[in-house]
C-alpha cells in the first residue's frame, strides 16, 4: 500500500511549487514578512524591556526614597518657601510608628571628591555614607570583597567600597584591591570591596560606578555633617504596598517638621513600585500590539497562500481529473494540496525566523560593550518553536479550501475543461 507521504510525493510537491517560481516566491514572501516582523518585534520589545529594567538594576521594587525641599504652602504661622531638613530622629520615628516598613535607612553624599592611590587619581568621585542595611535598597554586585557591615559602622572604621569606574581608574592593573589603601582628601581608607554594578539612568545620591561608599558614622564624623540627612530610604514588608504607606510617611514627617501634609513639594517621595508598575503595564500593551501586528501581517500572507493555491488547483484541473480517473482517492488529493500549502508556508516562515534571528544577533553585537551584553534581544527558543507550530497549523488552514475544491473535481469535468 502506498504511503501518504513518501519520496515521490515530496518530489511532486516541489515540482508543483517550482513550476511557477515567481508566483511561489511572491506568495511565500507574504508569509516570510509576517513571521519576520513578528519575531523581530518580539525580540525588540524583550530587549527594550531589559534595557529599561537595567535602569533600575539593583533597586528593590517596593522602595521609596524621600528627600526634603522648600515648602510651597504656609502652615501654622510659617510662610511658604521655608527650608527644612530631615534628621536621624526621623529614622526612629518611622521605625516606631510604622511597623509595616521593613528597612528604614538614611544616606548622605558628597560630590566632586578627589580619590587617589599612589599616582592614580579620580577627581569626580561621589563619597556616599551608608549603613549596612542599605543593601536592601540598592543591591550591590560585588566583584571583590564585601559590603559594609554593622561592625564597620559601630567602630567608625575607615573602610570603603569602590564603584566600578573608581576602581578602574585607581587600579588600572586590575586584580583584587581589598586590603589596599586609598586617599580621600587627607584621610586614608582601606578597600574592602568593589561594587561592579553598571550606572543606570536613575541613581540615589550619585552614580554607583562613581561612588566610594564609606560607613555613615565615619562620613558624619569626617565631614562634620551634623544631624541632618539628605535622603531617607525605606522598603515595605511583604504584603504591604508602598503606595498605601507613603501618605502615612508624609503625615508623620509633616507633623515632626511643621509643614502641611498636603504639601507634596515640601517632601518629595520617589515610589519605585509605581515606576515598575508603569513599565510592566507599558510592555503588556507593547506585547499586545506586537502580536496583533505580527499575527495580522502573517494572516495576510497565509490568505495569499490560500488564494494562490486556489489558482493552482484551477490550473491543474485536468491533472487532478486524470489522477482521479486512474484511481487516486479524495484523501490522496486532499493530502497532496494540503502538503503543498504546508511546505510553502513552512519554508517561507522558517526563512523569516532565521532572518529575524540574524538581525537580532546583529543588534545584540551592537549592544555589547567590553564583552558585556547590555540586553538580550534574541527570540526565546520556545517562542521560535511556537511560531513554527503556528506556521504548520496556518499551512493546513490555507490549504483546506483549495483541497476541498480539488476533491470536488470529477474526471468528466476535467475532460470537459480540457
Amino acid at each position: 500500500m502506498k504511503k501518504w507521504f513518501d519520496t515521490d510525493t515530496f518530489r511532486e510537491i516541489l515540482d508543483s511549487i517550482l513550476r511557477n517560481r515567481s508566483r511561489s516566491f511572491l506568495t511565500g514572501f507574504g508569509v516570510f514578512w509576517g513571521i519576520f516582523m513578528l519575531m523581530l518585534l518580539i525580540g525588540g520589545s524583550q530587549g527594550l524591556k531589559e534595557l529599561m529594567n537595567n535602569t533600575f538594576e539593583g533597586f528593590a521594587q517596593n522602595t521609596c526614597i524621600a528627600f526634603s525641599n522648600n515648602t510651597s504652602k504656609p502652615f501654622k504661622g510659617f510662610k511658604k518657601g521655608r527650608t527644612w531638613e530631615m534628621n536621624y530622629a526621623d529614622v526612629d520615628r518611622l521605625k516606631n510608628l510604622m511597623p509595616e516598613l521593613e528597612t528604614v535607612t538614611p544616606t548622605v553624599s558628597l560630590w566632586g571628591k578627589s580619590v587617589a592611590r599612589n599616582e592614580n587619581t579620580y577627581t569626580d568621585a561621589v563619597v556616599k555614607g551608608a549603613r549596612a542595611d542599605y543593601v536592601n535598597i540598592e543591591t550591590p554586585k560585588m566583584m571583590y570583597g564585601r559590603y559594609l557591615n554593622e561592625a564597620d559602622l559601630a567602630q567608625e572604621r575607615k573602610v570603603c567600597v569602590l564603584g566600578k569606574k573608581v576602581y578602574a581608574n585607581l587600579f588600572p592593573e586590575g586584580g583584587d584591591p581589598c586590603g589596599q589603601r586609598i586617599r580621600i582628601g587627607g584621610t586614608y581608607y582601606s578597600v574592602i570591596g568593589v561594587d561592579w554594578r553598571e550606572a543606570g539612568n536613575i541613581n540615589i545620591n550619585g552614580s554607583s560606578s562613581d561612588a566610594v561608599t564609606i560607613p555613615l558614622t565615619q562620613a558624619v564624623r569626617a565631614y562634620n555633617l551634623g544631624n541632618n540627612i539628605q535622603m531617607l530610604c525605606f522598603t515595605a514588608k511583604p504584603g504591604y504596598t508602598m503606595s498605601d504607606l507613603t501618605p502615612r510617611v508624609r503625615e508623620i514627617l509633616a507633623r515632626a517638621h511643621y509643614f502641611d501634609p498636603t504639601d507634596e513639594q515640601a517632601l518629595f517621595l520617589l515610589n519605585t513600585q509605581l515606576i515598575f508598575g508603569i513599565i510592566d503595564n507599558l510592555f503588556k500593551g507593547i506585547n499586545f500590539l506586537v502580536w496583533l501586528i505580527g499575527l495580522g501581517t502573517l494572516l495576510a500572507g497565509v490568505i495569499g497562500v490560500s488564494n494562490i493555491m486556489m489558482v493552482s488547483v484551477k490550473e491543474r484541473t485536468t491533472e487532478i481529473g486524470i489522477r482521479r480517473a486512474i484511481g487516486a482517492t479524495p484523501h490522496q488529493i486532499l493530502g497532496q494540496i494540503i502538503s503543498e500549502s504546508i511546505v510553502l508556508t513552512l519554508v517561507a516562515g522558517m526563512a523569516g525566523i532565521v532572518f529575524s534571528v540574524l538581525i537580532l544577533a546583529g543588534v545584540e553585537a551592537a549592544m555589547t560593550q567590553d564583552g558585556i551584553l547590555k540586553a538580550a534581544f534574541q527570540v526565546p527558543f520556545g517562542t521560535a518553536v511556537l511560531a513554527a507550530s503556528l506556521l504548520t497549523v496556518l499551512g493546513v488552514v490555507a490549504g483546506l479550501m483549495p483541497a476541498s475544491r480539488a476533491m470536488q473535481i470529477k474526471p468528466v469535468d476535467a475532460m470537459r475543461d480540457e
